[in-house]
């Protein structure tokens, strides 16, 4: 199951994700009154609970602990529950508005519901909260909040990856190639890391690479539960949803 694991890497990442920089986070951001990262750290990782800032750098991976404290405690006053549930109706809003012309919600949905059912929890704190909040009935909103939940399995095992390889989260961010993970040092400034950055060398790459494999490899036996013609079918489905979300207007 490894190569379907690699096969829908890149349409899980944006799928799962699109809905971050979309009209509707925006107004999520807008509507909690917060500024910067605050609202995102306060939606994506209020699943963890009303927790200490540094519960949620653990999650994060790939920000620095001082990014997620700033962010986690400008929100305090916006319960995390709350902020979870907001920032879910703002993906599902996003799922219904872009999949209105992808004509098989309720198939990919079902696919991805048994991957995300027979996923392992753990090193993803993050994919089990997510996994554990309600899943709406809407078959294309459905698929945006599974994609996301999924998305969140394979960025928990990707810091996992990342780590077994010898990389910093810092250089991972620096030398990163994956759709999953922003990369380079413009990205490395975003999410906060101080100056002087690491110098970035092919043994950094070699690294960064052999993550990308260990990633497709944790990631394979939650693929498990499908059948062969089901694991294609959920391939070319996700592509295509992929392809209509992305797609602008």
């Amino acid at each position: 199951m490894r190569e379907i694991a690699t096969e829908t890497a890149v349409p899980i990442a944006r799928l799962g994700g699109s809905f971050m920089l979309s009209r509707e986070a925006k107004a999520f951001s807008d509507g909690t009154g917060l500024q910067g990262w605050a609202p995102y750290f306060r939606g994506r990782f209020g699943v963890l609970g009303d927790v200490d800032a540094d519960v949620v750098a653990a999650a994060a991976g790939f920000f620095p602990a001082g990014t997620a404290r700033r962010a986690w405690d400008a929100g305090a006053g916006l319960p995390a529950a709350d902020a979870a549930a907001r920032y879910a109706a703002a993906a599902h809003d996003f799922g219904r508005r872009k999949l209105a012309a992808f004509t098989e919600p309720a198939r990919l949905a079902d696919l991805l519901q048994i991957v995300a059912d027979g996923a392992d929890v753990t090193g993803a704190p993050l994919f089990a909260g997510w996994r554990a909040m309600g899943v709406p009935e809407d078959d294309r909103a459905r698929v945006l909040h599974l994609a996301h939940v999924i998305r969140e399995l394979r960025g928990g095992l990707h810091v996992v990856a990342v780590l077994a390889s010898g990389l910093t989260p810092l250089e991972a961010v620096l030398s990163g190639t994956s759709p999953f993970l922003p990369h380079g040092e413009p990205n490395a400034e975003w999410f906060g890391w101080p100056r002087p950055y690491p110098e970035i060398t092919d043994d950094t790459r070699r690294r960064r690479a052999a993550a990308e494999r260990l990633t497709d490899e944790l990631m394979a036996p939650a693929f498990a539960r499908l059948r062969d013609t089901e694991a294609a079918e959920l391939t070319v489905l996700l592509k295509e949803a992929d392809r209509i979300v992305s797609a602008k207007g």
